[in-house]
C-alpha cells in the first residue's frame, strides 16, 4: 500500500477528517479522535500506526512487518505500527484500519456519533 492508497482508503471511511501534523504525518480522525497515522520514508516505505483490540495487539506485536507503535504503545495504548506487508497483507491491513475506525468511533459519545451519522 502506498501513502496515497492509505489516504484514499481512510478518506472513504464514514465521518473521517484528515490533518497533517506531528512532523508531516497523515493523521486520520473520526469525531476528532485519531484512528490512524501514517507517513512514508525517502524510499517510499509506508509506516502506519493504528488502534486495535487487546487480542489483535497480542497477535500483531511480534508479527513480521509489525511492531508496537512507537510512543503510543509505550504509554500502555494498544496501537500497532505496520511497516511492511510481510506479515499483514493489504487486504487484512484494510480490515484493521476499519476496526481501528470502529473502535475509536465506539468511544465517542452517543450524541457525537449521532451528529456524525454513525450508528450507536
Amino acid at each position: 500500500m502506498t501513502l496515497a492508497e492509505y489516504n484514499a482508503f481512510c478518506a472513504a471511511l464514514p465521518a473521517t477528517s484528515h490533518v497533517v501534523q506531528w512532523g508531516g504525518a497523515d493523521v486520520w480522525k473520526v469525531g476528532g479522535k485519531v484512528f490512524a497515522l501514517g507517513r512514508d520514508d525517502a524510499e517510499g516505505t509506508l509506516f502506519v500506526s493504528f488502534k486495535c483490540s487487546p487480542m489483535a495487539y497480542e497477535m500483531l506485536r511480534d508479527a513480521p512487518g509489525c511492531r508496537p507503535a512507537p510512543y503510543l504503545a509505550s504509554r500502555g495504548m494498544k496501537w500497532i505500527q505496520r511497516f511492511s506487508d510481510e506479515g499483514l497483507p493489504d487486504d487484512a491491513f484494510r480490515d484493521y484500519l476499519r476496526e481501528s475506525h470502529r473502535l475509536v468511533a465506539a468511544g465517542l459519545t452517543r450524541k457525537v456519533r449521532a451528529e456524525l451519522g454513525l450508528s450507536a
